[in-house]
């Protein structure tokens, strides 16, 4: 029910205070609200428009953003989310004018606004484009690490890393604690193969202040690597939460998927017993054959000092016995963790499907040698 003893300000107030919090579908009904009362607020135009960019809903978010616009034709909000817009359209040289008419119209000065559209334009890959605002912002304070730092993105995004290097650096000098450009910056160097360098900076930020998993990936095997901490040790529990936070529950989706999954692979195993019943004699054959080679010892060396001999499965679990075992105890789950930490160092891709597979893959990225 309208409330007419709040003003239009009011009613923007309140709404930019729910889109801040991820309330959307609450935010615009206090904005309809408000346009019911006062259809020619600019301020809730633009808000309605922001807050169906964030529900995805392009569309309604340019109609808003242009109603905005006939009211007031130079508003620097409408014009930056007019052209956020049209970059999902694929219009670039409609997005790119609009962003242009905020520098005409003198709004160089604004440093946020500067930012939403370098920002806006990285997103969707226009970093030439992203990196003209960056700069523009951070010339009007060279002081803020934030301006910097994007300066720093877009130099990485564009193959420079020594630049990126030494721009990040900068900005952590005007702020250490600027977060997003430390996390950045460990990861660089972590591509780069300075692994010292990149735990430096990755181990001094906090569970928290992570919104990607591959930050976290990496500064997890970088501390098994470096500290020799095992799968279960207390240090790396708060990441491990992090992990579980971000990838979040599974929606209704990944379990309709895992349930049509799980009953491929029931008809598919019925279908193999079934198989299994009609050549059963070709098959069991063809098994004792397979389980004579098998039987064949197989040797493994991981370094001067270690090696293991025995079937691919003994050699396995020798192996995860070595290494502490998995978190989660089982074999399985230490192929899995060891898959990742050889992909995070080698960007080799080790199958996990069986023991056998999983040697060779390993070998394959270098982690270990087969013998024999």
């Amino acid at each position: 029910m309208a409330t007419p003893f709040l003003s239009s300000e009011e009613y923007d107030e309140r709404a930019h205070q729910l889109y801040n919090e991820g309330q959307y579908d609450e935010a615009l009904d206090v904005l309809r609200e408000g346009l019911a009362l006062y259809p020619n607020a600019v301020e809730l135009h633009i808000g309605v428009g922001y807050a169906y960019h964030a529900r995805e809903e392009y569309a309604w978010a340019r109609r808003s953003f242009e109603e905005a616009l006939v009211l007031d034709p130079e508003h620097e909000d409408a014009l930056a989310g007019l052209g956020e817009t049209l970059l999902k359209f694929g219009q670039q040289a409609a997005a790119l004018k609009s962003f242009h008419h905020t520098l005409e119209l003198g709004y160089e000065d604004d440093i946020e606004l500067m930012l939403q559209i370098g920002r806006a334009l990285f997103r969707e890959g226009l970093i030439d484009e992203s990196r003209n605002y960056f700069e523009i912002a951070a010339r009007q304070t060279p002081d803020s690490a934030e301006a910097v730092s994007c300066i720093g993105y877009a130099q990485h995004r564009s193959g420079d890393d020594d630049s990126a290097i030494a721009t990040l650096r900068r900005a952590l000098k005007i702020d250490e604690d600027h977060t997003e450009a430390r996390i950045y910056l460990g990861n660089i160097f972590y591509d780069r193969g300075d692994y010292e360098a990149a735990l430096y900076h990755l181990d001094r930020s906090e569970p928290d202040d992570h919104w990607d998993e591959l930050g976290i990936w990496r500064l997890i095997e970088l501390k098994k690597m470096v500290y020799r901490l095992r799968d279960n040790d207390p240090e790396l529990k708060p990441w491990e939460e992090r992990l579980a936070e971000l990838a979040g529950e599974p929606d209704d989706i990944d379990e309709m998927l895992a349930e049509i999954e799980a009953k491929a692979a029931e008809a598919a195993d019925n279908d193999a017993k079934g198989q299994l019943e009609l050549f059963g004699v070709l098959l069991s054959s063809l098994a004792k054959d397979k389980r004579t080679e098998q039987t064949a010892a197989h040797c493994v060396t991981i370094d001067e000092d270690r090696s293991f001999e025995g079937t691919w499965e003994e050699i396995l679990l020798k192996l995860s016995e070595s290494r502490g075992g998995a978190a989660g105890g089982t074999v399985k789950d230490f192929m899995v963790n060891e898959a990742r930490r050889g992909y995070s160092l080698t960007g080799c891709t080790i199958p996990t499907e069986d023991a056998e597979s999983f040697i060779r893959g390993s070998a394959d990225a270098g982690l270990l040698r087969i013998v024999r």
